[in-house]
C-alpha cells in the first residue's frame, strides 16, 4: 500500500503545525488525562498509543508498560525513557503480542489513513493485540459537526463520526461502551492558549459539550 505522505512529508507537517505550541499541549493534555482519561487506565495497565504524534498522552498517562506508534521519525525524540516506540505502518502486523495490551489509545490520528481499507486493517490488528475485555479508546474530528474545516488540514482523508466509527469496530468484533457525538473542541493548531482551570471545568461538565465540542468520543472493547 502507498502511504499518502512518506517520513519527510511527516516530519515536515507536525513541526510547522505543533512545534510552536508543545509545550501548551503537553498541559493540555494533562489536564486532559488526570480529569478524564486516567479513569479508564488503571496504573499496573499496559498501553499503547496509536499515532503518538509527539508523544503528549503516553509520556503522562500512568501505566506500568508504554508502547507508541507513529511514522514520524521525529517521535521518538520527544518520548519518554520508559515508552517503548514502535516505528511502522499501522496497517500491517503490529510487533507486539497477541492479547497482551489493557489498552489502545488513539487521538486525532484515524482521519489521517489514507483509506477506509488501511483503517479496517488497523482496528483488525487493535483487536488481535487486545486482551479479551481490553479497550480501544479514540477520539477524533466529527465530519458532521466540522463538515468544511476538516478539510483545512491537508493530511486528512477519512471522514468520520462517531457512529461510522462505532459500526467499524464493531464489524471488526469489538462491542461499544461509550460514544460521544461531541466531546473535545475541534482542534488546538492555531488557537489561543484557554486557561488550564476552564478546560478542567468543562471537562467535569459534559452538559457542555455539545456547545462547544467538535470531536467525538469512542471507547469501545474487544
Amino acid at each position: 500500500m502507498a502511504l499518502p505522505h512518506n517520513e519527510s512529508d511527516l516530519s515536515r507537517i507536525y513541526a510547522q503545525r505543533f512545534a510552536a505550541n508543545l509545550d501548551y499541549r503537553r498541559r493540555v493534555w494533562r489536564v486532559l488525562i488526570n480529569s478524564f482519561f486516567q479513569q479508564y487506565i488503571p496504573p499496573n495497565a499496559t498501553v499503547l498509543d496509536l499515532g503518538c504524534g509527539y508523544g503528549e498522552f503516553i509520556n503522562q498517562v500512568k501505566a506500568a508498560t508504554k508502547y507508541a506508534m507513529d511514522l514520524n521519525p521525529d517521535a521518538p525524540r520527544h518520548l519518554s525513557a520508559d515508552v517503548e516506540f514502535i516505528r511502522q505502518d499501522c496497517s500491517q502486523p503490529w510487533p507486539v503480542e497477541e492479547a497482551s495490551l489493557d489498552v489502545i489509545f488513539t487521538s486525532n490520528f484515524f482521519e489521517h489513513l489514507p483509506d477506509k481499507n488501511a483503517l479496517g486493517r488497523t482496528l483488525d490488528q487493535a483487536h488481535k493485540a487486545l486482551h479479551q475485555g481490553g479497550q480501544l479508546i479514540a477520539i477524533g474530528p466529527n465530519i458532521k459537526l466540522v463538515p468544511g474545516s476538516y478539510w483545512d488540514f491537508w493530511d486528512h482523508y477519512i471522514p468520520l463520526t462517531e457512529s461510522s466509527l462505532s459500526e467499524a469496530l464493531e464489524n471488526r468484533g469489538f462491542h461499544i461502551e461509550r460514544k460521544e457525538q461531541a466531546f473535545l473542541p475541534y482542534t488546538m493548531a492555531g488557537k489561543k492558549p484557554a486557561p488550564m482551570p476552564l478546560i478542567q471545568i468543562y471537562l467535569a461538565l459534559p452538559m457542555l459539550w455539545p456547545l462547544i465540542g467538535k470531536q467525538f468520543l469512542v471507547i469501545a472493547a474487544r
